[in-house]
């Protein structure tokens, strides 16, 4: 009886660390530039200011830097997204990684071709 007591208790813990939600998926599939999608795809300049709708979205300020790292695949009639993290105005490091609009920025520098298209997971739609 203890012992099935403490597998529920150590269960629970499990549960209440990880504080989050999936989220529905935007596409079905990303492009980047390598298979894990870390690599930086280019540097782009947001064009005006972006509020995010929900948490898989990033604020965005005009003027301030985004480092691409995936463009999500375009699907039926939803919007074409890109994954990067806000850089500038009083921040000293890259910040947390969201998408946003492509419309949104200008591409100033490319790095790296997305060329490896890869399926999304449920992770890239998780939100904290």
């Amino acid at each position: 009886m203890a012992r099935i007591l403490l597998l529920f208790l150590q269960g629970l813990v499990a549960v209440y660390a990880v504080h989050g939600i999936f989220m529905d998926r935007l596409a079905s599939k990303k492009l980047c530039a390598d298979d894990e999608c870390v690599y930086t795809i280019s540097l782009a300049r947001a064009q005006e200011d972006y509020n995010a709708p929900d948490c898989r979205f990033i604020n965005v300020k005009k003027g301030q830097q985004i480092y691409v790292y995936s463009k999500l695949v375009k699907e039926n009639e939803a919007g074409e997204f890109w994954a990067g993290s806000v850089y500038g105005e009083g921040q000293d490091e890259m910040g947390i990684v969201g998408y946003f609009p492509s419309n949104l920025v200008k591409e100033q520098r490319v790095y790296q071709e997305a060329t490896k298209e890869v399926p999304t997971t449920d992770i890239d739609f998780f939100c904290e």
